[in-house]
């Protein structure tokens, strides 16, 4: 194997948006979920994106897990590191970026890493060290209410310093704009000084590939996909990467369904448009806990209705509605019964001879692909940014679109499958 880009991700639906512009950018890149078993056959590829379901566990653990990738990646030799996060840098005071970044950093004996969490074509961008959501303050937007990592703070510097046992820096915009050179000098004199985590602005893509380019010597790079852009050119550039088609859009037949567990904004307007003119079916977390067998009420539902056209199974609900559910059962007990209930499903309906499917929400996407036991996948072409169509690795051959809960346009869920 060829590897030149080794790469972990803190979630499902994050690790398939950075592989999809990974593809974007010429490389072959293969998806794998959770720590690779060491006698997995992967394919030739130019990039490997390891995914984990490590955001919102305890630090020691996102630690642990998180090594255990890396240290399966550099036993295939890649040349180049990435720890791959939210774009809106989702993480509460105690980590689990700031741990990961300094137990990485420790063990590939690397000097310094960088951190830019921007992907201004879905609107993150970074500026003096803050970053927006759209116009927003990150700490103004909707994820200051989010239900397992609210935000409350748009300060980079600010939120990393509170995680990490190392000092921060930043190289703001006007260093950015003077190119490449400038950007790693100022690294170099901030690591001078001692510091081993320095954030980088950015607010349009042309910063992201001369960040990309100022990092072409770095071991570890941390970031958003967005990030990522500028890294296959510096591969390119010195002849390890080969030009060739990158994407893969076998035909897969079968039945399909849209998978929803997100709460996000986005997400929920997903959801109200699918209701016009779908099937659709409601989890409710409270029956969920009170013991009823909602997971059998789903799938008998929906035995009668897969086919061609999709069907909606969501627990996708408003802010205040999942508050209420959280505060009877508890924020993590909550997001568990309705994870492992959309696993179930997932399962059940694959043998019922569903083949694609779309599922909404880094934590349920995590929860469906283990339930069905993929352990790889090869990433196609982008439904909408940060969104790719991508296809498993073994039998049955299933056709998944795993959407972060803040991506995609209101159309997506349809949109998706008129693509394939």
């Amino acid at each position: 194997m060829s590897l030149l880009l080794g790469c972990v991700a803190d979630d499902f639906t994050g690790a398939t948006d950075l592989a999809s512009t990974l593809v974007k950018a010429g490389m072959r890149t293969v998806q794998l979920l959770g720590v690779p078993r060491r006698e997995l056959p992967v394919p030739d590829s130019d990039a490997i994106v390891i995914a984990l379901k490590s955001r919102s566990n305890a630090p020691d653990e996102a630690v642990m897990m998180s090594l255990a990738a890396l240290d399966w990646l550099r036993q295939n030799g890649a040349k180049q590191y990435y720890f791959k996060y939210c774009s809106t840098f989702d993480s509460t005071d105690k980590g689990n970026i700031g741990p990961v970044a300094d137990a990485m950093l420790d063990v590939l004996n690397a000097q310094y890493t960088v951190f830019n969490p921007a992907f201004p074509t879905n609107k993150r961008t970074v500026y003096k060290g803050h970053l927006f959501v759209g116009d927003e303050l990150l700490s103004d937007s909707g994820m200051r209410n989010h239900p397992l990592n609210p935000m409350t703070d748009s300060s980079l510097t600010r939120v990393l310093a509170r995680q990490s046992k190392h000092k921060v820096g930043l190289v703001q915009y006007d260093t950015i704009v003077r190119g490449a050179n400038a950007v790693r000098e100022e690294m170099q004199r901030l690591s001078g000084q001692g510091l081993r985590h320095i954030i980088l602005d950015a607010i349009t893509d042309e910063h992201l590939m001369t960040l990309g380019e100022a990092c072409a010597d770095l071991v570890l790079v941390t970031g958003g996909s967005g990030m990522a852009m500028g890294l296959p050119e510096n591969f390119r550039r010195n002849g390890d990467l080969r030009s060739g088609d990158s994407q893969q859009m076998p035909s897969i037949k079968g039945a399909a369904v849209v998978l929803s567990g997100s709460c996000s904004l986005a997400t929920q307007g997903q959801v109200a448009h699918m209701r016009g003119g779908h099937e659709t079916f409601q989890l409710d977390p409270i029956a969920i806990a009170q013991g009823r067998d909602v997971a059998s009420e789903a799938i008998d539902w929906a035995r009668s209705r897969i086919g061609d056209k999709p069907i909606l199974i969501y627990s996708t609900a408003a802010s205040d509605q999942v508050g209420a559910v959280q505060s009877k059962l508890g924020r993590e007990h909550s997001g568990v019964l309705v994870e492992e209930t959309m696993g179930k499903i997932a399962k059940e309906l694959v043998a019922a001879g569903v083949r694609r499917l779309v599922v909404a929400g880094g934590e349920t996407s995590g929860a469906v692909v283990s339930a069905l036991g993929v352990e790889g996948l090869h990433i196609g072409r982008e439904i909408d940014p940060g969104v790719p169509w991508t296809f498993s690795i073994g039998e049955p051959r299933l056709a998944l679109a795993l959407k972060s809960g803040n991506f995609g346009t209101e159309d997506f869920f349809t949109k998706a499958f008129e693509q394939l």
